[in-house]
């Protein structure tokens, strides 16, 4: 007690509590792991066991530790919880968009957590027509997913799929969107997606593998045909590889596409000819990316053929689609990198990436003029977004800073002309934009590179290194995490957070050089440059080390563990969300979901090349006896991107080798998996708690 009032500026409730609440402490069960004459004493390695009652029993312990620890935050986080679901508006719509004849509208209603999928025939007057209510199908099941709605060309059927496990494995059922007939058609342990011929009788769609959940077949099935009946049309045996289709906006052609990390190669249909034969567009060669378009006589191929790294566009005949036909049509640019092509009858729109910044190319096919959309500021995201209407002038982009919520636009590339279709409301009666600042800084890299990081704070917070700060990152498969809006995060900024994103190497933010630099034998670059980014927000007096967070997710979980690691002293707190911790152990058992498929991101472990240096950095593999910041990990059972035992195995040995007294939780959601609890609000719940963590270390909880 006398400790705790000297130092009461630091003494929270949390920290009472846990001189009378033991954490569990998991049973050590030796396993010797051997690879390459290395052998490697696994204590967990027992918890790689969902059906064991010892194990589930250990979760919930876990579980139950972090309640009892966090019992004094209930009250905060149901406030939070409040707080941010009155910023939503709940009785929301989307912008309709139209496709063959209707009008497509996805809208929630007040008090409900799922949308509803409606339709209107020609005029947004026209009665509505419910295609899907997913709160009456959601009812029964503790999870619920309904995706990839796909109507058929003569607007009478539905195709679309449900998960009610988490496993990301649906599946698809059709109905009739005249009488309401739910078909007998099921197609079991699919991607979801599915892909209608032009007939409005046949369906291509794409099938897991089950234990890897590999994405590895395409079949055909007929309508009121038995699935066990349907036709194999392509089988991907390559285990680098998963497989998938899709029809082009054109409607003209059906597409089977095969990719890897660095690999791509497609067959393409005619969609009016559903029992053809597929025709190989361009044979795989390894590392040759590329997507087609397809407008007119041509097909327009984004691709890094000739070492264009930053991509090019090139355009080949229907007739000549083999990579020795495609002929130049926007040259390669080593500063920009070109992300997208969008094609409309009378223009093209491509998307670019300048200095980290979206920018978007209008182009005439008729004359060639062409002009950029104008964007000011260094913190927003712009792209286009649902553009289904091939014959028309009029394109839809979105727009966001990190201190104004999303807008979609109708611009009219004709008059140049345009309006704002949507913006996002934030409800409460307190959002004002002008009450918020953000800014873009450069961070020194220690190997002289910059870094870029995005910054968004109330313009009262002092910058003066007394704020918390909490720093995000993900870093991996060339994903970009733009500077975007989250009215969610308000609740974090009007408590006197400072939110940075740090654009790391590992995303494709300043081009794919960017990428390419942060993965396999580059892969520490994404770390060091969190870490040399967390440094510089210290020494330019926007926190201090007694303030500053860190959180990230999947392969951002894996960066989290990795600079706990490196530099543990930078952190007050870390929020690791379903963390890729196990990285060694996971890549190499070939039966885990993903695995095979990602070789080309982090390497095989099989080569020792890879093995060892996999191991340098490997979270779990690297927990050592010292100190860390306080930690709340989060995992879902039903995990099928990155198995719960994961983080479960990474508490577990954080717990027996750290020496400190911080804080560490496990919280396990019993009921799902990668992307957590299914329903708008329910989500809310779960980032209650992350904020209630982070505002509770602060001693910012009433």
């Amino acid at each position: 007690m006398f400790l705790c009032l000297i130092f009461a500026a630091s003494c929270t409730k949390t920290d009472k509590k846990s001189m009378d609440i033991q954490p569990p402490i998991a049973k050590k069960k030796p396993k010797e792991l051997e690879k390459h004459g290395d052998v490697r004493v696994d204590n967990y390695f027992w918890l790689n066991d969902r059906e064991n009652q010892e194990v589930i029993a250990y979760l919930e312990e876990e579980n139950e530790y972090y309640q009892k620890m966090t019992a004094h935050t209930e009250a905060f986080q149901t406030e939070l919880f409040q707080e941010m679901k009155s910023r939503i508006k709940e009785d929301d719509s989307s912008v309709p968009y139209k496709l063959n004849g209707y009008f497509y509208i996805t809208r929630y209603e007040k008090g409900s957590e799922y949308p509803i999928y409606s339709r209107k025939k020609g005029s947004l007057d026209a009665e509505e027509e419910i295609l899907f209510n997913c709160n009456e199908l959601a009812q029964g099941h503790d999870f619920f997913n309904l995706r990839g709605i796909s109507v058929s060309p003569n607007n009478k059927l539905a195709a679309f799929a449900v998960d009610t496990v988490s496993r990301r494995q649906y599946t698809i059922q059709i109905k009739n969107l005249e009488t309401g007939e739910l078909y007998p058609d099921r197609i079991e342990n699919t991607t979801g997606g599915a892909v209608w011929a032009a007939d409005s009788e046949t369906l291509f769609y794409t099938k897991k593998d089950s234990v890897t959940l590999r994405s590895d077949k395409i079949y055909k099935h007929r309508l009121n045909t038995p699935s066990g009946e349907d036709e194999l049309v392509h089988h991907e045996e390559d285990e680098t590889f998963y497989t998938f289709v899709y029809k082009t906006k054109s409607r003209d052609f059906i597409v089977i596409g095969s990719t890897s990390t660095m690999t791509s190669e497609y067959q393409i249909l005619p969609a009016d000819q559903p029992d053809g034969t597929f025709k190989m567009f361009s044979e795989r060669e390894r590392g040759l990316e590329y997507e087609i378009s397809h407008f007119g006589d041509y097909f327009y191929i984004l691709t890094n053929k000739d070492g264009a790294t930053n991509f090019k566009l090139m355009k080949t005949p229907i007739s000549k689609t083999s990579s020795t036909n495609w002929q130049e049509f926007i040259p390669h640019q080593d500063e920009v990198l070109l992300e997208d092509i969008e094609i409309f009858k009378n223009f093209y729109v491509i998307s670019e990436r300048d200095q980290g910044l979206n920018k978007m190319k209008i182009v005439n096919w008729a004359n060639g003029d062409s002009y950029y959309l104008p964007f000011e500021s260094e913190t927003y995201v712009a792209g286009t977004t649902t553009n289904l209407d091939f014959d028309t002038n009029k394109l839809r982009y979105f727009y966001i800073a990190m201190e104004a919520p999303y807008s979609i636009i109708e611009f009219d590339m004709e008059t140049q002309g345009q309006r704002i279709l949507k913006e996002q409301e934030v409800l409460g009666g307190k959002f004002d934009k002008a009450n918020y600042r953000s800014k873009r800084v450069w961070a020194n890299a220690r190997d002289g590179l910059k870094v870029p990081i995005s910054l968004v704070y109330h313009k009262d917070t002092p910058l003066n290194g007394s704020s918390p700060l909490l720093q995000y990152a993900y870093g991996s498969y060339g994903n970009t995490t733009d500077p975007y809006f989250s009215s969610v995060r308000l609740s974090l900024l009007d408590r006197g957070f400072i939110y940075a994103i740090a654009h790391v190497r590992g995303g494709e933010y300043l081009g794919r050089p960017w990428y390419e630099d942060g993965r396999l034998l580059n892969k520490k670059n994404t770390f060091t440059d969190f870490v040399d980014c967390s440094k510089f927000l210290i020494e330019n007096k926007y926190t201090s080390a007694d303030h500053l967070y860190a959180m990230g997710g999947s392969a951002g979980g894996l960066l989290m563990g990795a600079v706990v690691n490196m530099a543990p002293e930078l952190y007050h707190g870390v929020i690791a969300a379903v963390p890729f911790v196990d990285v060694v152990t996971t890549m190499l058992d070939d039966s885990i979901p993903l695995t095979t498929s990602e070789y080309d991101e982090w390497g095989n472990p099989n080569e020792k090349l890879y093995y060892d240096y996999m191991l340098s950095y490997s979270p779990y593999d690297q927990v050592q006896v010292k100190e860390y910041p306080n930690m709340y990990v989060s995992t879902g059972l039903h995990d099928s991107q990155v198995q719960y035992w994961e983080p479960a195995k990474w508490v577990a040995k954080l717990r027996d080798m750290k020496t400190d007294g911080n804080l560490l939780f496990l919280d396990t959601n019993m009921d799902a998996g990668h992307g957590g609890a299914s329903g708008r609000f329910e989500a809310l719940k779960e980032t209650a708690k992350e904020y209630a963590f982070l505002l509770d270390l602060e001693g910012k909880i009433p």
